[in-house]
């Protein structure tokens, strides 16, 4: 080897271990605690601001999140009271009021131990009882709990609605008496059947079990959260694939919203329609509808704004903070009521199993200067 190799390869050498040197003294050691505990992490320059160069909390704040403990079509995060503990705490850090749990059990796995549903479908034996744990951290925390119904499966196999009538009407009683008179918590119902068009069944099996939810708890309010069929409601699983060609056009949605309103404003006090089905440029005139047939009808107008990303072929990641922005923008502009979310605790939490979670988190806490 000549001396100008030797030379070279002694100057890399040097090159390297300077440069590890630095690195290593750059990273802050901070020995058992959380990784994922964003309070303290540190930045490593000196900050100039959140470098927003649009205006700042010119959007609608979120003030409410589903509980997606059945996981159906997202990784499960296996969290014991603790972790769900100091979730709630995030929550209420940046305004969270209102918690719902999207839907009390799906097929066999269901939250709490529900004596009727083990029998009836022969459902599994939850290894904790998720129901009073929640219903306890929303007390704890001075939050409203929303209860999501029972959702069997079989209106996604069939297309008819009205096979979810007949077990919600149970469910309705035994969670009432056995939980919803014990907490001061327990504010709401969620009627969890999602629609987005005409279904069959649809205007019949909402108002009946809207009915049965609020004559067994003395009128507590209930709210449904249905999509748009706009050119992003895909099925979720397909991989690949983010649009169709076949989108509802606004005329088509407001027409068949407007008759399935009519049929059940009696009953459903709130809606809250999915965001995430249509293009950004797209929400204003849906929103628009939205909230002129709520008005109609005497019902609370919410948006339902998705903090995951359904412009990527996974399924599914935190959303890209702009996007968010951009539909929390919209729904203020339309007067809508509230904003609640799907959801926080996978997508938003500083303390998900999702890292890019907890940057969505302080994003949202600059643009609300939180």
């Amino acid at each position: 080897m000549s001396q100008i190799e030797n030379d070279r390869r002694d100057f890399l050498k040097k090159l390297a271990a300077a440069g590890t040197v630095a690195a290593a003294a750059s990273i802050p050691v901070y020995g058992s605690a959380n990784p994922t505990d964003h309070s303290l992490i540190s930045a490593p320059y000196p900050s100039s601001g959140s470098g927003l160069i649009v205006p700042k909390s010119n959007g609608l704040k979120i003030t409410g999140t589903f509980l997606d403990e059945i996981s159906h079509d997202i990784p499960h995060q296996n969290w014991g009271e603790k972790e769900w503990d100091r979730d709630f705490a995030h929550m209420k850090a940046i305004g969270i009021d209102t918690v719902i749990m999207i839907r009390s059990g799906y097929r066999k796995f269901i939250t709490w131990p529900s004596k009727y549903l083990m029998a009836k479908h022969s459902c599994y034996q939850p290894s904790v009882d998720l129901l009073d744990m929640y219903l306890r951290l929303a007390d704890k925390h001075g939050m409203k709990f929303y209860f999501g119904l029972y959702d069997s499966g079989y209106y996604w196999d069939t297309g008819d609605m009205h096979f979810e009538i007949e077990d919600n009407l149970h469910v309705i009683d035994e969670v009432w008496k056995n939980y919803g008179e014990k907490h001061k918590s327990f504010q709401g119902w969620y009627i969890s059947t999602e629609i987005s068009r005409k279904t069959k069944g649809a205007v019949d099996t909402f108002y009946k079990m809207g009915k049965a939810c609020k004559d067994a708890s003395g009128g507590l309010p209930t709210f449904i959260s249905p999509w748009i069929d706009g050119k992003k409601a895909v099925m979720g699983m397909a991989e690949g694939t983010l649009t169709k060609s076949d989108a509802i056009s606004v005329q088509e949605h407001e027409k068949e919203w407007n008759e399935i309103f009519s049929g059940i404003h009696e009953v459903v006090d709130a809606v809250a329609f999915q965001d995430g089905h249509i293009d950004y440029d797209e929400l204003d005139a849906f929103f628009e509808v939205n909230k002129r047939l709520a008005d109609k009808y005497g019902m609370k107008c919410w948006t339902n704004a998705e903090t995951f990303d359904r412009d990527m072929p996974i399924h599914f990641f935190p959303i890209k903070f702009d996007k968010l922005r951009l539909k929390l923008e919209a729904a203020k502009r339309a007067g809508y009521d509230k904003a609640i979310t799907f959801e926080f605790s996978h997508f938003m939490s500083p303390q998900s199993a999702y890292l890019q979670a907890g940057h969505l988190y302080d994003r949202y806490k600059e643009y609300f200067n939180l």
